[in-house]
């Protein structure tokens, strides 16, 4: 799944932003969906997510901005849509921004180790925690495609919105078959 993602390197909020909200219902869960003032999504939480975003005082509840979003969310839950067409607007520095590119090149129903994603960004051998950190920091589950990354052994590890989810969704996606 090739994900088209806008890409900013912006940690510091100014009086002129605004932070758009949005829930939707999906078989994961309730999601929420954050959006600045040009639509990018900014965020997809699930609930109970490690790190995930909760509504802030001042955020702005409007469906509109998420329309589409519900749409292709319903497409990729349904089985029918392999690859999201939104436009995405992460925050976060240059090298998870890198490691963020390559989830977004994994494609859908595969899988692809940590390692194999430090490989792809050319960091070190050593550096594949901070790859770990930097995966498990997207704020963009789902849509970029963080749940497609697994342990070197195989084995299923660290989803920030649990392993049951992730399963479900490499699952959804023919990647995996449910173990027991």
């Amino acid at each position: 799944m090739t994900t088209t993602t806008t890409a900013t390197t912006t940690t510091a909020t100014t009086a002129a932003s605004v932070t758009y909200w949005s829930r939707i219902d999906s078989p994961v869960g309730r999601l929420l969906l954050t959006a600045g003032r040009d639509g990018a999504l900014t965020s997809l939480s699930v609930p109970g997510q490690k790190g995930g975003r909760s509504v802030q005082d001042g955020w702005r509840h409007d469906p509109g901005p998420f329309r589409e979003a519900e749409e292709q969310l319903g497409a990729y839950f349904a089985g029918e849509l392999k690859e999201f067409r939104l436009p995405l607007r992460a925050e976060g520095t240059a090298f998870r921004e890198r490691v963020w590119a390559a989830l977004d090149a994994v494609p859908y129903g595969a899988t692809v180790t940590y390692g194999e994603i430090a490989a792809r960004i050319g960091a070190t051998r050593p550096a594949v925690r901070a790859v770990g950190g930097a995966i498990g920091a997207n704020p963009l589950l789902i849509l970029r495609p963080c749940h497609r990354v697994i342990g070197a052994d195989g084995s299923l590890t660290g989803y920030a919105g649990g392993l049951e989810r992730k399963t479900r969704l490499l699952t959804l996606e023919g990647a995996w078959s449910d173990r027991p």
